[in-house]
């Protein structure tokens, strides 16, 4: 019998002790944080995701997938690891909440909903005075699996948050119609959003960015998606709301 995550050590996953992070500029006023060599054993955490592969189940975001929520003192590793390093560089004073998951990506481009098949961002319920950081650790070594996407909105901010609403509220054909945006991965730029940059997916490398900028994975090979964790797009993602830093 396998154990529950809740009763997994934190050993699963090490953090690597003198980590090289590089900034890459997505615009004027968004970074991403990448870190190569993320963990010191990144196989432990896939063999930890094949030991609880019937554990994983529906998102319950948005998620185009299926995922498994990691213990507390997975998470409280994590967090430490972005506290010392990342936190401040993306204008975080103080963790407030954090939650992290593994995920992988499972539904066919026909599958996806309206709010599947654009961008988005992780803002949504970050209370003035606060800012949420969001992080993908790319568990997978086949790197046309895909990395992630960074877009900028090219409509106004009223026409921007009113496709996004509609994207959560209009079934498939509607929202086609209106938007003439048709089931399927977000990978490129649109007439609502303008490509910013691309970061490629390599094993163990893992990203940090501010979840206000619209992203998405850059799914371009679809076919290739499965639930197994050796073989499919396992990821871990994680989220840091955090008192903003005084300006």
């Amino acid at each position: 019998m396998s154990q529950s995550p809740a009763d997994v050590n934190s050993d699963i996953a090490i953090f690597n002790p003198r980590p090289s992070i590089q900034e890459v500029r997505l615009t004027a006023d968004h970074s991403c944080l990448i870190v190569d060599d993320a963990l010191v054993n990144p196989e432990a955490l896939v063999q930890f995701a094949c030991a609880h592969r019937d554990e994983f189940g529906t998102s319950q975001y948005a998620y185009p997938g299926i995922e498994l929520p990691m213990p507390a003192d997975f998470t409280d590793r994590l967090e430490a690891f972005f506290s010392r390093y990342i936190r401040r560089p993306l204008n975080g004073r103080r963790t407030l909440q954090r939650y992290c998951r593994l995920s992988m990506v499972t539904l066919t481009p026909d599958q996806l909903q309206p709010v599947q098949s654009i961008c988005h961002r992780d803002n949504q319920r970050v209370e003035p005075g606060q800012c949420i950081a969001a992080s993908v650790l790319y568990l997978f070594h086949d790197s046309s699996l895909g990395g992630t996407s960074f877009y900028m909105p090219r409509k106004s901010a009223e026409e921007t948050e009113r496709l996004v609403h509609d994207a959560k509220t209009l079934d498939r054909a509607s929202f086609a119609r209106k938007y003439s945006i048709e089931p399927g991965y977000f990978c490129a730029s649109n007439d609502y959003f303008e490509l910013a940059g691309t970061v490629p997916a390599q094993w163990n490398r893992m990203i940090f960015y501010d979840g206000s900028i619209f992203h998405s994975g850059d799914i371009r090979a679809p076919e290739k998606l499965n639930d197994d964790p050796r073989a499919g797009r396992l990821t871990l993602n994680g989220f840091f709301t955090c008192s903003r830093k005084a300006t």
